[in-house]
């Protein structure tokens, strides 16, 4: 396929699937609709782009289109520091107290009767308007109000997948992770119980707009062999709070408590930090290790870089920002 794209649409077609699908997650909240996307590229117009993520939510599993829901705020409450929801809800910014009342009310019977938050394009529609659907929807079958959910999801997903490419094209398409616009995040661990850097380690991120906000899970990586992690995904946009999680435990339980080579490099990797501890303390001596995972949450400003070391021994650790 030959892609006629503007910049927006070519980055679209030519990014990594990790960056990427970060930015799809904004989109849509199950990762199996931008999976569904990436596996589609290339694309050779934003309307061919726009029909594949028609599709995707049309082919979500009952359990994906409850996970992409659980992503949308209830009408009325958009997500602190999220511009997408608060933008889309702009019909009730004027609402009044009793109209947002009343809203309050709904939602909770509509979540009660239906199990799900109740869903909307709500973009330019006024408060009145989203009550009066709200009322309608409540007398629904559930079997109905689910299809009809889904079709309000699709519409969100093609304003959300639009404003993308669109945003694109206003910075030349850099995207929505442009690095003049976001934070980016590294790490490294030292072992301070041998002196040297801790390789293979699980390291994992997740991004959220602000205090009170979702956790987003963006991905991972490992150590290499100098304890550093280069290849954290990036962050999205809006990001305010990051969270690092280290996993700790398969680093310091050993498959031989004795030290000697096990016959298989992990085993092997185990082996060799129980000789070089020395008389230093062992989680594995005692049993489970003592931390078995550690996590990292801190505040970032867009357009800065964050490097996080992780100082770690097998009773005690500690983090810093380094540069």
């Amino acid at each position: 396929m030959t892609s006629t794209a503007t910049p927006g649409l070519a980055r679209f077609n030519t990014s990594s699937d990790r960056a990427l699908l970060a930015e799809l997650h904004e989109v849509c909240a199950t990762p199996a609709w931008g999976r569904k996307l990436l596996a589609r590229r290339p694309y050779a117009t934003a309307e061919a782009l726009l029909a594949a993520g028609d599709t995707a939510t049309d082919e979500l599993t009952d359990a994906e289109l409850a996970e992409a829901m659980a992503g949308h705020p209830p009408i009325g409450r958009p997500k602190p520091g999220d511009p997408a929801s608060s933008r889309e809800q702009r019909g009730m910014a004027g609402a009044s107290e009793e109209l947002r009342a009343e809203m309050r009310e709904l939602n909770l019977a509509y979540e009660d009767r239906f199990g799900h938050v109740f869903l909307i394009q709500a973009t330019g529609a006024t408060g009145e308007r989203m009550r009066d659907a709200l009322k309608e929807r409540l007398t629904h079958t559930p079997e109905r109000e689910r299809a009809i959910a889904r079709t309000e999801l699709g519409k969100i997903n093609r304003i959300r997948l639009t404003r993308l490419l669109a945003e694109d094209e206003n910075r030349g398409g850099q995207g929505l992770m442009s690095t003049a616009t976001t934070a980016s995040v590294s790490t490294h661990i030292l072992d301070t119980s041998t002196g040297r850097p801790a390789a293979d380690v699980a390291v994992s991120l997740a991004a959220r707009s602000g205090s009170g906000a979702a956790w987003m899970a963006l991905g991972g990586s490992r150590t290499d062999a100098d304890g550093r992690c280069k290849d954290l995904p990036a962050l999205p946009a809006e990001t305010a709070q990051v969270r690092l999680g280290f996993g700790t435990e398969a680093y310091f339980v050993s498959t031989d408590r004795s030290g000697d080579r096990t016959g298989d490099p992990a085993g092997d990797r185990a082996a060799d930090r129980a000789e070089a501890q020395q008389d230093a303390p062992r989680a594995r001596d005692g049993g489970p290790s003592f931390f078995p995972e550690v996590t990292i949450t801190f505040t970032v400003t867009p357009g800065e870089h964050y490097h996080v070391p992780l100082l770690l021994s097998p009773f005690g650790y500690s983090v810093y920002r380094g540069s």
